[in-house]
């Protein structure tokens, strides 16, 4: 019998990345939080993809631990520069430090996915993206952020790629997917062979 495939997420792209290819699966949110998760990495010196891979684990864990006998998908991303995580601007402001900061550097995107079955991980995966950003002006920051308002804070990097976020940049070095955030080339691999999926 093909165990339940559930994602451990209430994230829109995510499970869109999922539809899209075509998985039949249920989305259940982790109730965990996630800074608490992540403090004591980073107070300890965690690289940045090591504490994406803890989170998606943690996510997938939880998840696991109410639905028996399902194959559970935890994923998870942090942006970096160099060992630096950055988390999501809370307002505009600092989302305009974020883009200064980012201007005209390239950063990382480390995303990270586990899947884990009866509290049992199963397997895990660690993909990146380098995202090369374009020397930006104050002024031209401002402008952007006035038209794109709160979904600047919607993201970590205070852009989003899909949308006008794509003109800060200059190159990009990576999958789509991993960009957004869950790496499916690997995922659907690893799927096919737990016999999860069709082959």
């Amino acid at each position: 019998m093909t165990p339940k495939l559930l994602l451990a997420s209430s994230s829109p792209f995510r499970r869109m990345l999922m539809e899209n290819a075509g998985l039949s699966f249920e989305s259940h949110a982790a109730r965990i939080d996630e800074r608490a998760v992540e403090a004591p990495l980073e107070k300890a010196g965690a690289k940045p993809d090591a504490v994406a891979l803890v989170l998606a684990r943690a996510k997938a864990e939880e998840v696991s631990s109410r639905f028996p006998k399902s194959l559970v998908i935890g994923s998870d991303q942090t942006m970096s520069l160099g060992d630096n995580v950055f988390h999501k601007p809370t307002n505009l402001a600092d989302a305009a430090r974020h883009l200064q900061v980012l201007s005209g550097v390239t950063h990382r995107l480390n995303s990270a996915v586990a899947i884990v079955s009866d509290g049992v991980v199963l397997w895990e995966h660690l993909a990146h993206a380098e995202l090369t950003m374009r020397p930006l002006t104050m002024d031209f920051i401002s402008r952007h952020l006035a038209r794109v308002g709160e979904r600047a804070l919607s993201s970590v990097g205070a852009y989003q790629l899909e949308g006008e976020g794509i003109q800060l940049f200059e190159k990009i070095e990576g999958d789509y997917f991993t960009i957004l955030g869950l790496p499916m080339l690997p995922l659907l691999k690893k799927l096919r062979e737990l016999g999860a999926i069709d082959g």
